[in-house]
């Protein structure tokens, strides 16, 4: 048997009707901003692997540094013991965070740094015995698929099931262009309520709902708004973080920043899982105490993987570089040049770009958004040229890793037009 029927036999994947799914590519290379099949078919990575490559795949620097770790340290218990690989990419990322931020606690992912972010907001006030419990999100957020991730998340497909189980928000309108004021005044009259904890986001784009921009300036008076109301603000930067929106952090476009960050996804340059949550001084302090009970009773196994933090440090060591963000700047000026050739067709509804990020919203007669019919469509399409892009729903989006090159950004680009062209003829 080859790979894929043997995959189909033993493996579950993840946000795919088994049913129904094509037998998966079976990928056995990664070289740049390319994957190689067990076919010798060359792909383009066009959402560098689900948003987590940064540096290309298979970066010599990156499996270097790995590999001189794993022959001195794999791992080791994080609670009452420490090393140098996590107390080191601390330090590199409180030099990155804003001046507020104080603290690293590390996890596994996306969604685990979440909850940890959204169970230090709760515990916070719970340690000042203040009964501060509700949360304000956007809708249409995604904030992960653990439990706490799906309750400040929107209400769709990807949580129905668990629906009932799921804890209540309360949701304001996202400030898309149009909208700031309608989500300042809800903002404004939510904050009234003294129950209040915290108010989540995704600063500046909201990734799985369908690349949602608005801009930094609406944000940052969200910010200040909850700031005058102590209310502990937390940007979820697993997917704009480590570059993607033109600044190493989303954040770093704002005036006011949050007190708790997410990260995850870049990291590690996307080699290893890890996931980390930094927090500023207050919070942290107000678990500080002789009653053990206001401990933060969280963590996970692999806490601060020895090997895991070595791969984010070596990937901080090539954001030093100066290539890195010269190939960023690059990739937003090319984003930029085709997005004004294309935001007319009319197939399309809208062109939305931010640093790296360039997402089309193509026309469709469904009102349906992720399960749209037409994302099987473009998937296939795109597949049979060579590149992999993933779209959510009946948004096709350009995420690639920073070394992609101009001529494959080309080659992408004219796909698009090429696909725009054949769905605005039928």
């Amino acid at each position: 048997m080859n790979i894929q029927e043997r995959d189909k036999i033993a493996v579950w994947h993840p946000f795919t009707q088994m049913k129904t799914a094509p037998l998966p590519i079976a990928i056995v290379k990664g070289e740049g901003a390319y994957f190689f099949d067990d076919k010798g078919k060359r792909y383009i990575d066009g959402i560098a692997s689900w948003w987590v490559n940064i540096h290309g795949h298979s970066h010599p620097y990156l499996a270097k540094k790995i590999s001189e770790q794993l022959i001195t340290l794999e791992h080791a218990i994080f609670s009452g013991f420490t090393h140098e690989p996590a107390v080191q990419l601390a330090e590199r990322l409180l030099k990155r965070l804003p001046g507020n931020q104080s603290k690293i606690f590390y996890s596994d992912n996306g969604s685990t740094a979440v909850e940890v972010a959204l169970k230090m907001a709760f515990q916070y006030w719970s340690n000042k015995d203040i009964p501060k419990t509700k949360v304000i999100a956007f809708e249409n957020a995604y904030h992960g698929d653990t439990f706490g991730g799906m309750s400040v998340g929107a209400r769709n497909a990807f949580n129905m099931p668990f629906s009932k189980l799921l804890f209540d928000v309360i949701t304001i309108p996202v400030p898309v262009k149009g909208k700031e004021n309608v989500c300042l005044e809800a903002m404004k009259s939510t904050l009234l309520n003294n129950d209040i904890s915290s108010f989540i986001f995704e600063p500046i784009v909201q990734g799985a709902g369908g690349m949602i921009m608005y801009q930094a300036e609406v944000l940052d008076q969200l910010i200040e708004q909850c700031r005058n109301k102590n209310v502990i603000t937390i940007a979820d930067e697993v997917m704009t973080g480590f570059g993607r929106t033109g600044k190493f952090f989303a954040c770093d476009h704002l005036k006011h920043q949050p007190d708790i960050f997410c990260m995850s996804k870049g990291l590690t340059g996307g080699v290893m899982a890890l996931g980390a949550t930094s927090c500023s001084e207050f919070i942290y302090e107000a678990f500080l105490s002789d009653d053990k009970m206001k401990t933060f009773f969280h963590g996970h196994s692999y806490t601060a993987n020895a090997t895991a933090c070595s791969a984010a440090i070596a990937s901080m060591d090539l954001f030093d570089k100066p290539e890195t963000f010269e190939n960023i700047e690059r990739i937003i000026t090319e984003h930029k040049q085709f997005a004004e050739t294309i935001r007319s067709h009319k197939a399309l509804i809208e062109v939305r770009q931010s640093g790296t990020i360039l997402a089309f919203e193509v026309k469709t007669q469904e009102k349906t958004h992720y399960l749209n019919s037409l994302a099987e469509y473009i998937s296939e399409f795109f597949i049979e040229l060579g590149i992999i892009l993933r779209p959510l729903g009946n948004v096709i989006y350009i995420l690639p890793p920073y070394c992609i090159s101009n001529d494959d950004l080309q080659y992408v680009y004219k796909a698009v037009k090429e696909f725009l062209d054949d769905v605005n003829r039928e």
